[in-house]
């Protein structure tokens, strides 16, 4: 990475170095020259260290993660996470419409409905991300600042990994699922909140504002797609 791209983990100051190589092979941990502590600690520590305090929604571990480290995975890891919840969804509406026969477990895996749902969940996470993006860009141009809006899109979509825990929350099925849903999408909501403060740099209220915003335009977009469906269904039995 270019010199002065680095941010302090503690603190969030600009750094031109995570550590220095001396002979030999010997490397000394940078000090941040505002806190005085070490720039990143995370550096020393093993990547499960650091996804254990990701998981906790530590504000330092989500720097170095968005900051001093080289992650282009944000799209195949988005692509992961709509196929895990088009999985749920897709399996929630097998369970719905249940049936003795055994050819249907070849006939499911033919299902384009399967497709359906990567697309819908695909649509609403657009819809999710527009809105906070929106929101935020809206904020920064009222406070005279502007807004990239390239690292804080990466930073949405990195922080939705939570949504990999749908499938096992979906293979091990047990009367508790919905409520083991709702506090993976909860979760998932506290880490977009955590790395919209990571990003920007802003205040809790304002990450909180934007995320619930995205969320009610998501919701109104599901709705929306679901009244369609109604209204198409209908029509099409009229036919």
């Amino acid at each position: 990475m270019a010199p002065g791209l680095f941010k302090c983990v503690e603190c969030n100051e600009d750094a031109n170095e995570l550590h220095r190589d001396y002979s030999n092979g010997i490397l000394k941990i940078t000090i941040c020259k505002s806190c005085k502590k070490p720039v990143d600690k995370y550096i020393e520590y093993d990547p499960v260290i650091v996804l254990i305090d990701a998981t906790l929604c530590k504000i330092q571990a989500f720097r170095h993660i968005l900051f001093n480290t080289e992650i282009n995975i944000h799209w195949k890891l988005c692509v992961f996470c709509l196929l895990c919840e088009a999985y749920l969804r897709w399996s929630l509406l097998q369970g719905s419409q249940p049936s003795n026969d055994p050819a249907d477990i070849i006939r499911y895996t033919k299902e384009w409905e399967f497709y359906c749902m990567f697309a819908v969940a695909a649509l609403e996470l657009s819809v999710f991300c527009a809105g906070v993006l929106f929101v935020l860009w809206t904020t920064q141009r009222c406070c005279g600042s502007s807004l990239k809006l390239a690292p804080l899109l990466k930073a949405l979509l990195l922080s939705g990994y939570g949504k990999v825990l749908l499938i096992p929350a979906v293979i091990w099925e047990h009367d508790f699922s919905p409520l083991c849903f709702s506090l993976i999408r909860l979760f998932v909501l506290t880490s977009n909140s955590q790395a919209i403060r990571v990003i920007l740099n802003c205040s809790r209220r304002l990450s909180l504002l934007a995320v619930c915003s995205g969320l009610l335009l998501e919701t109104w977009a599901a709705r929306a797609l679901k009244t369609l469906q109604v209204c198409s269904q209908d029509y099409l039995s009229m036919l």
